[in-house]
């Protein structure tokens, strides 16, 4: 008999080592099982926003690389008169600029290196203040372009011959976005 008591006791406390240990695991595994979507709802949405960021910056470089591919504007000897092959590609840059809201401009002026440097850099002003005027009368907004003269301190051709004075005689334009 005492056997059998011990047996039914013995019994009686497995079970509810059993029913206690089960219970437990449930509960854990439902917390597991929330955590779990929790950090995968975490997990899409930070791999949701990456590919949000990477799009967008996918596409900033995309327009960075049309905007690098407005042309310079060339001037006559000591001039800051607008060409009209100038003024088309500048109309061209007020489109793109006003399609883009979120980009701005810098605009270089830049001399050959006959006269003064003061000269020089007072010229390659003119300039660029030439080309800002002509996009703010188009519709570009002014404060989204600035002006830099360079004068002749950042010649594209070195040299001291007629060709390469026409090519440092210029307007050159850096686009980038907008800083927030």
């Amino acid at each position: 008999m005492r056997r059998n008591l011990i047996t039914g006791v013995l019994v009686l406390v497995c079970s509810f080592s059993l029913i206690f240990v089960a219970g437990c695991a449930k509960e854990q595994t439902v917390k597991s099982d929330a955590e779990l979507t929790q950090a995968q709802q975490s997990a899409e949405e930070a791999a949701a926003l990456k590919e949000q960021a990477l799009k967008e910056q996918a596409l900033k470089e995309q327009l960075l690389a049309e905007a690098a591919a407005f042309q310079d504007i060339p001037f006559d000897f000591d001039n800051y008169d607008l060409k009209p092959e100038s003024r088309e590609l500048l109309e061209k840059l007020a489109d793109w600029l006003l399609e883009h809201g979120d980009f701005e401009a810098t605009i270089e002026g830049h001399c050959d290196n006959r006269g003064t440097a003061v000269y020089n850099l007072a010229l390659g002003e003119r300039r660029a203040g030439a080309a800002k005027a002509y996009l703010v009368n188009l519709g570009v907004t002014g404060a989204k372009i600035t002006t830099i003269s360079y004068g002749e301190e950042l010649p594209e051709d070195p040299r001291d011959c007629e060709e390469a004075w026409a090519k440092n005689r210029r307007d050159h334009f850096i686009v980038f976005p907008k800083k927030q």
